[in-house]
């Protein structure tokens, strides 16, 4: 056979079996069956998301799990305790709408280190604050890593997974959240028993270098970044409703989600008499059973759920999770503590898969990054928001039954959104299922 002069090689399919279609200067086309290649959405690929997506929340989750020890070396109040995670959201939500757009132009490998060296770069800030305004600081330079994160992962699974296999990833690259809230919440009590809280933060700076190292070599190489839009055509810098309901759930949902994540061990120090080690454990269990259910949603969505119907359970199980926190409180019952962490993590903590996956499916690929911002945004508000409003709750009613009634009520709004959110799916004619566009 002669030599085919070539001008371009199109993959039609990306598997370890490809077929290429090759043209050549005159038009012709030749056609290569079962070429063996590597290809790069494997373990080592997820595990590098699954980080991607723990690494940021690390220090929240940290400070939640030491908080008794931050409170009493620092002297701060409950309400300024709050002001922390608020402080670090906030810096989410302002940063998610510009980063979201920038993980569309620039490469993945910077937008780990922006995530992973953030995060490090701010806990040990945190490690040699001096006072409560240091640590603020602190907080505050973590939130950018945790607002690229999803706009981050989301592209590259949607540039590196085939669309079949795209639900499944992303509800275990979600999962990483939680597996941050787990390993956060075992390891910093008990490097802080050691080293103290500080000590603690040293000890996870560490970690995440070792992580960004890992990332950094691990990345595949990345296809040329496209235009954000065609060629002498105006850039169209409209969401679809639908983005923008996902964005309010993601809203409401974050509010109670995080406040129920950051004064969770010491409303079970503090109502139910666990110990700080033990307290630590209750945010733990909620990050494994977080973990589980995550990748169960994705699963659930890949098998053909509609999106709606998942974020109306999700919903109701959330409604349920803070009525057993309450009663917990209530009647000092510990069975009722972890029935309401299990219904915490297995339901609100889902939440994130399914808006995320959502917005595959909303937009095309080269806008994923900005839409992803856009969710991103109204989930951090609600991240910042959450806690921001329990601790004042806290401060100035004496107890947690305030708290618990406000997240009630958050959820059944979500309710209502998850409602819309069906109800426009089915005017559009359409399944509202979230199979993600190739």
């Amino acid at each position: 056979m002669g030599r085919v002069p070539i001008n371009n090689i199109r993959a039609l399919r990306l598997s370890h079996s490809v077929t290429f279609v090759l043209t050549g200067h005159n038009g012709s086309c030749y056609s290569t069956k079962g070429i063996r290649v590597r290809s790069s959405a494997g373990p080592g690929l997820l595990f590098v998301l699954v980080c991607a997506m723990g690494a940021g929340p690390m220090m929240n989750y940290g400070l939640s799990a030491t908080s008794t020890l931050i409170m009493a070396d620092l002297g701060i109040s409950d309400a300024q305790f709050g002001l922390l995670a608020a402080t670090c959201f906030a810096g989410a939500a302002v940063s998610s709408m510009w980063l979201g757009r920038l993980s569309d132009r620039i490469s993945a490998r910077s937008q780990l280190l922006i995530i992973f060296g953030g995060t490090a770069l701010a806990l040990g800030f945190a490690a040699l604050s001096g006072n409560y305004f240091w640590l603020l600081a602190a907080v505050l330079l973590s939130g950018p890593a945790q607002a690229i994160s999803n706009p981050t992962t989301n592209r590259i699974i949607i540039h590196a997974v085939e669309p079949g296999k795209r639900p499944g990833w992303m509800g275990i690259k979600q999962s990483g959240v939680q597996a941050s809230q787990l390993f956060s919440s075992l390891f910093f009590p008990a490097a802080a028993l050691v080293a103290g809280w500080r000590g603690a933060a040293v000890g996870a700076v560490a970690v995440l270098a070792l992580l960004l190292a890992y990332a950094w070599f691990r990345l595949p190489s990345e296809p040329r970044l496209s235009a954000p839009h065609a060629p002498g055509q105006p850039a169209d810098r409209k969401f679809p409703a639908s983005v923008w309901l996902l964005a309010a759930f993601a809203l409401f949902s974050g509010a109670g989600m995080q406040a129920t994540n950051v004064y969770l061990p010491l409303f079970a120090q503090r109502e139910i008499g666990f110990s700080l080690l033990m307290g630590g454990v209750t945010a733990a269990v909620a990050g494994v059973v977080g973990v589980t259910s995550r990748v169960l949603w994705g699963r659930r969505m890949a098998d053909g759920v509609r999106a709606s119907t998942l974020l109306l359970i999700l919903a109701a199980g959330a409604v349920c999770g803070a009525a057993l926190l309450l009663a917990a409180g209530q009647t000092g019952a510990p069975v009722l503590l972890w029935c309401g962490v299990a219904f915490h993590g297995a339901s609100v903590l889902g939440v994130n898969v399914v808006v995320m996956a959502g917005v595959l499916r909303e937009v095309p690929r080269e806008r994923v990054g900005a839409a992803s911002g856009a969710v991103s945004l109204g989930m951090y508000s609600g991240f910042a928001l959450g806690p921001l409003a329990m601790g004042l709750l806290l401060q100035y009613s004496g107890g947690f039954l305030a708290g618990w009634l406000s997240i009630i009520a958050v959820y059944l709004i979500c309710g209502g959104i998850g409602l819309a959110y069906r109800r426009l799916g089915s005017k559009r004619g359409g399944s509202a299922v979230v199979v993600p566009r190739a």
